[in-house]
């Protein structure tokens, strides 16, 4: 094609245009011979002939039979007139071949040049990249000096500002109140002395050289200053009805910060102030602990003596002896009554003593000890906590109030010794024992030791006194503590009264060791209402006195709450055993053929006895003696209940068991008679038993 384009070039540069001889190309074209050799297999053509009739082409030269050999030459002749066709084209378009050509030589050219200048361009930036990186390197090492500079700048500004002393704070310290700027100032001054103590370079510093002794005569002005401050404060706490509460909250607390500069700045300074205030209040608490128990001391109820006992006479009176009221009159001392209510009453406020001295009002001690250790509680509850505020330190507490307790701990020591009320005692204990639960919830554990002392020292007063009662029961002298009356004896009742007292106050508490005393007292009962039961004559007597204070006993405990337990159930199983025995002692009085006949020939069958048979003659006086007077004998009975127990309730109970048990013998009587040879002769005098089951009900009725 080169050779083409050269050639018309030069003709068209040198003669005529003249055209192209294709024969010359054409000729020299030679068509393959397309016959098969014989070594071309025909093996498989059927199958290619069949899958190529779906070919158009081969369809065409099929369908036409034209052969391979016509067909190919066909196609070779089409193949040369299109190839002389395109050269053809290609000769005319030469010309704008040539030009083509020298476009592209041109632009080969620029872009040569192109490629010159974009080398040039490269080396540049590449000179370009490493200026670039140099600057970066000095910008990095600038801004790392820059930020160097900063920290150096920061560190100086804050040691030049931690080290320097103002002049307005040398103005305040020196001559200021003391005031919130005044401590907002002292904190200040605390930081520039830690400062000046905190880092050793500080302390070679030529700065530091210049100012500590600024600041030191600054740190020793403020800590003389405040020290001042401090002892007149305290000193306010010591004027009269000075209300201590109020001052630590709204006055001492807004200067806690002094506490603590005094703590780092001046520990003998503060030890000065801590020492101080602990003298004082002391001194202020002891003497308001003082002035209050002798104030209560006026109110004061005496309950007992040591006259005051279960087991005394109430009649006897020494020679010498002034006449007191009478003991049995006296309930307060074994009965528990509205004394319980202290217990419901354990957070109320405590007495305010000239209030109740004005009424004339007198109170049992237990009143006072609630009283007294409620204002205890709640002193020490809040000096507990401002120790722990003010100062940080909860143990300086103890010191405070070892005055008060010892106030406290004199009192008591004089009056327990004297303490002959055993209920009394016993309310202190639960007393004690709410109060504890008090300070748990409080969480506040400054009385834990104090209260646990006071409980261990009244449980041997109270076991003391109340072994002083069971003696009194064990030696009491019968004959001079015997009446002649069946009726409740008052010893009897005070032990009812004093047991129903101590089960009630024990009931949620559970305690074991008081139980076990409480029976102990109970057997020495049981033991003294025998002797005195067998002072009466007669064995009816003797069971009716102890039927009533069994019975009394009962409806003491009862009255006291249904928790009576072991004890009640044991007078229940004795009031049951005696109601039996006068039972029979009653019937056996007004009904005694009756009864000994029932028993001991009732149960004997006539027909198969071996003895001697029963007749008729043998019941028929029992049975018209029972006929002619049992009307009037029920109501001997009745009377005889009637005058004979001081409960209506349990006379009823025992003349409807005696009627019942009556009811039972004559019914046993009438089924003997049934069975005597000639029985039915008795018929007539028989009772029946609807009448006598009639008499029983209008008898129940009449109580």
């Amino acid at each position: 094609m080169a050779e083409v384009t050269t050639r018309t070039s030069a003709d068209a540069n040198n003669g005529p245009k003249s055209f192209l001889d294709l024969g010359s190309f054409v000729g020299d074209l030679n068509v393959e011979d397309e016959t098969a050799s014989d070594d071309i297999s025909l093996e498989g053509l059927e199958e290619e002939l069949q899958e190529c009739k779906t070919d158009d082409v081969v369809a065409n030269i099929l369908s036409k039979g034209t052969t391979l050999r016509e067909y190919t030459k066909g196609v070779e002749n089409n193949l040369r007139q299109v190839e002389l066709d395109s050269i053809q084209d290609y000769i005319k378009e030469s010309d704008n071949l040539v030009s083509l050509h020298d476009q592209i030589r041109d632009c080969d050219m620029i872009l040569s040049q192109m490629e010159t200048l974009l080398s040039g361009f490269q080396d540049e930036i590449g000179s370009i990249s490493s200026d670039i990186k140099i600057l970066q390197e000095k910008s990095m090492d600038m801004g790392l000096r820059l930020k160097n500079r900063k920290v150096a700048e920061s560190k100086l500004a804050k040691f030049v500002e931690d080290i320097i002393v103002p002049p307005r704070m040398i103005d305040i310290i020196v001559d200021g109140e003391v005031n919130e700027e005044y401590m907002r100032t002292l904190e200040i001054l605390s930081k520039k002395l830690k400062f000046a103590d905190a880092d050793p370079m500080v302390k070679t510093s030529k700065a530091l050289k210049d100012v500590q002794p600024e600041l030191e005569k600054l740190r020793q002005k403020a800590v003389s200053k405040v020290f001042d401050f401090m002892v007149q404060k305290l000193y306010a706490l010591r004027k009269p009805k000075t209300n201590i509460q109020i001052l630590q909250q709204s006055i001492l607390l807004k200067y806690k910060y002094i506490l603590s500069f005094l703590k780092e700045h001046g520990k003998e300074v503060y030890l000065e102030v801590r020492a101080a205030y602990i003298d004082t209040m002391n001194k202020v608490l002891s003497a308001q602990f003082r002035a209050y128990i002798q104030a209560l001391e006026k109110l004061q109820l005496d309950i007992a003596t040591s006259n005051d006992l279960i087991g005394v006479e109430t009649r006897s009176t020494g020679l010498f002896s002034r006449g007191r009221e009478p003991l049995k009159n006296r309930s307060a001392v074994f009965a528990l009554g509205e004394r319980i209510n202290i217990l419901k009453e354990i957070d109320e406020p405590p007495l305010i003593p000239h209030i109740a001295e004005a009424s004339s009002k007198k109170y049992p001690y237990e009143f006072l000890f609630r009283s007294l250790h409620k204002l205890l509680m709640d002193t020490a509850s809040s000096e507990y906590l401002f120790c722990d505020d003010f100062f940080g330190e909860e143990a300086m507490f103890y010191d405070i109030f070892a005055g008060p307790f010892s106030v406290i701990d004199e009192h008591f020591g004089t009056i327990l010794p004297n303490s002959f009320d055993a209920i009394g005692l016993l309310l202190m204990i639960r007393i004690i024992h709410q109060h504890q639960l008090v300070m748990s919830r409080r969480r506040i554990p400054c009385l834990d030791s104090y209260l646990d002392k006071v409980n261990i020292a009244l449980w041997p007063r109270f076991k003391m006194v109340f072994d002083l009662h069971l003696n009194s029961l064990r030696n009491a002298n019968i004959r001079t503590l015997w009446e002649d009356d069946v009726h409740p004896h008052y010893v009897i009742r005070r032990y009812a009264e004093f047991t129903a007292s101590l089960i009630h106050l024990n009931v949620e508490y559970g305690d074991g060791q008081l139980e076990l005393n409480l029976e102990r007292l109970r057997m020495a009962v049981d033991d003294l209402l025998v002797k005195l039961a067998q002072m009466f004559a007669k064995q009816k007597l003797q069971t009716v006195f102890l039927i009533n204070n069994y019975d009394m006993t009962i409806s003491v405990l009862k009255e006291a709450g249904p928790d009576g337990g072991k004890i009640q159930q044991h007078f229940e199983e004795l009031l049951k055993n005696n109601t039996a025995i006068f039972v029979e002692e009653l019937l056996l009085e007004h009904f005694s053929d009756l009864i000994k006949f029932v028993k001991t020939r009732g149960s004997e069958d006539s027909s198969t006895s071996t003895e001697r048979p029963i007749t008729i003659a043998e019941v028929e006086l029992i049975v018209k003696d029972f006929a002619s007077r049992w009307k009037a004998a029920i109501e001997l009975m009745h009377n005889d209940v009637i005058t004979s127990f001081s409960n209506f309730l349990c006379g009823m109970d025992i003349l409807r068991a005696a009627l019942t048990q009556l009811l039972l013998y004559y019914t046993r009587l009438s089924d003997c008679i049934k069975r005597v040879n000639g029985g039915s002769t008795l018929n007539k005098d028989l009772v029946s038993i609807s009448s006598i089951m009639y008499e029983i009900r209008k008898y129940s009725r009449t109580f």
